[in-house]
């Protein structure tokens, strides 16, 4: 139930975003002032908003691919503590990063997703995604998505935070080594065979 209330609160909040733009201001992180102006739910809120309905679609195209698989084996509390540490967690490495520079600002759930998925990859890694209609080994599809994020991140473009892509998906390889190692053990035999 509750990787289902985190997809209907992100289309929300994301939908007042797109009718209302004063709501997304309100909702982004800016690490510059963070502390500063004391926007503290912004490190949680920035995550249920997005830039553009593409940006909305492709996070949770994602986020269904992952999310509901992962809450029936963790279970939906362990899901809820993975999707909100990994909020915080992934915006904490944007806070290090960009926590001097006043004009940036970011947004979007893709730290998040991605700690989703790699922890699902951790408990299904022989699974596949179908990517344009091809399927592609997860762990695959895992690895490709994250290269292209940190190359997004280089370019710096727009407010989408694609700064914690790469800090969201060791979020969730933590998570589960913390939570329960011996998927992580389950894993590596399943894919070295």
């Amino acid at each position: 139930m509750a990787a289902e209330i985190i997809l209907g609160l992100t289309l929300i909040m994301s939908a007042i975003g797109f009718s209302k733009p004063v709501f997304i201001q309100n909702n982004l992180f800016r690490p510059y002032w963070f502390f500063r102006k004391r926007q503290y739910w912004t490190i949680i809120s920035s995550g249920f908003v997005h830039a553009d309905v593409q940006h909305l679609l492709f996070n949770l195209l994602t986020y269904y691919f992952f999310a509901f698989n992962l809450q029936r084996v963790i279970g939906p509390e362990r899901f809820t503590a993975l999707y909100l540490i990994a909020l915080v967690l992934s915006n904490g490495g944007t806070y290090l990063k960009r926590r001097g520079e006043p004009e940036y600002a970011c947004l979007g759930a893709s730290g998040a997703i991605l700690a989703v998925m790699f922890a699902t990859i951790v408990y299904f890694p022989r699974s596949s995604i179908f990517f344009f209609f091809l399927p592609l080994p997860a762990p695959v599809f895992a690895v490709l998505y994250l290269g292209y994020t940190i190359y997004s991140a280089s370019q710096a473009r727009g407010r989408i935070n694609h700064d914690a892509h790469l800090d969201g998906a060791l979020t969730g390889l933590a998570f589960v080594a913390l939570t329960d190692w011996y998927a992580w053990v389950r894993a590596w035999h399943l894919i070295l065979g």
